[in-house]
């Protein structure tokens, strides 16, 4: 049974959370590269060994902070674009959210202190639990809508 589905016009914000968590990992993978420069990390080490390098822990926490950024990138995207369909300003919202947190992660993270990144990274999950309910709300009423 075919189903169809009109995206509200208020799904351009989603798309803008898109574009603005792109812009920040681009950013953040910037980041990495001087911190590659700035602590004498070449390429293609993803870390640097604590036993050769003195500032390998500088590094690490700001390649860190962006490596668990992708990480969580694509369940990100996809609760982001599936839960607006129905949700858009709820999604854009937590979208925000998210991205903001994300941006204090890395930059918290990235001062050496791993511990730092605590309080952004549990906002940023609730954000993301958010939009898991969002993306879970579309799936049951288009299940609901097929049995009507």
């Amino acid at each position: 049974m075919a189903l169809s589905v009109q995206i509200p016009k208020e799904y351009a914000y989603v798309v803008l959370d898109l574009v603005a968590y792109a812009f920040l990992n681009t950013w953040m993978g910037i980041q990495v590269g001087k911190a590659r420069k700035k602590y004498n990390v070449p390429y293609p080490a993803l870390y640097a060994i604590e036993s050769e390098n003195k500032e390998a822990k500088l590094f690490n926490c700001v390649q860190r902070g962006h490596q668990n950024s992708i990480e969580y990138m694509a369940v990100f995207f996809v609760t982001l674009l599936v839960g607006g369909v129905q949700h858009p300003l709820i999604s854009a919202g937590l979208g925000a959210i998210y991205i903001i947190s994300r941006f204090f992660y890395f930059k918290l993270y990235s001062t050496g202190n791993p511990e730092n990144r605590v309080k952004p990274v549990g906002l940023s999950f609730l954000a993301l639990w958010g939009l898991i309910i969002c993306t879970a709300s579309f799936g049951i009423n288009l299940l609901i809508r097929d049995m009507l």
